[in-house]
């Protein structure tokens, strides 16, 4: 990429992941599953699975992504089929168990439009902390310090900040805003709040395997 080439978008950034994964690209698998290992984690939470049924429900799904993935109609809409699979894998493991989740198994055939909304919001809160994870590991030490020190609670005064930190006070105000630029900057972040991209339903898993 050039010194003047925009960031990829989201769905742009999936596809190609999606594309190299199925040429073998382990790299691009990691990091796949890196993006979308919270919302896997995320609708096991809301099903109230334990740990080793969520570690089975997300091994059954990165498995059956591995058979689906060269038969994927629509490569960016990947977290729609994995939320919708996910949630098949978690009613599975209910009914085999014959424990409810919220005093019901969810009929995966036919979801619900609050179950969706709700699989929507794991959705986006997922992205979210994906992404801000991406992009706050990106940045140099001492801005992840500094960001890290700010969001203390109680917060700490600027005097006790400039102690811990070795920075002047009157250094602090300006740091702060030069890492919060490059946080807003990381391709993952400026993907999210790019008011350029629009954002498909990607809840939406029908049609998207032949």
């Amino acid at each position: 990429m050039t010194a003047t080439a925009r960031p990829m978008r989201g769905d742009a950034l999936v596809t190609d992941l999606v594309t190299r994964a199925r040429t073998g690209d382990k790299q691009a698998w990691d990091a796949l599953v890196e993006r979308y290992a919270p919302l896997v984690w995320s609708i096991c939470r809301w099903h109230r699975l334990n740990r080793a049924d969520a570690e089975d429900v997300g091994q059954s799904v990165w498995l059956r992504l591995v058979d689906q993935l060269d038969n994927l109609r629509d490569p960016a809409a990947l977290a729609g089929w994995l939320a919708t699979t996910t949630r098949r894998e978690c009613s599975r493991i209910l009914r085999a168990a014959q424990r409810p989740a919220l005093g019901q198994v969810p009929d995966t055939e036919n979801i619900p439009d609050d179950q969706s909304g709700m699989a929507e919001h794991e959705l986006l809160r997922a992205e979210r902390d994906t992404a801000l994870r991406e992009a706050f590991l990106a940045l140099p030490p001492g801005c992840q310090q500094l960001l890290t020190v700010l969001i203390e609670d109680p917060p700490q005064s600027y005097a006790q900040i400039s102690a811990t930190l070795g920075i002047p006070i009157g250094n602090i105000g300006p740091s702060r805003g030069r890492c919060l630029d490059k946080l807003r900057h990381h391709p993952a972040i400026a993907a999210l709040i790019n008011p350029e991209t629009p954002r498909r339903d990607e809840l939406n898993g029908q049609a998207m395997v032949r």
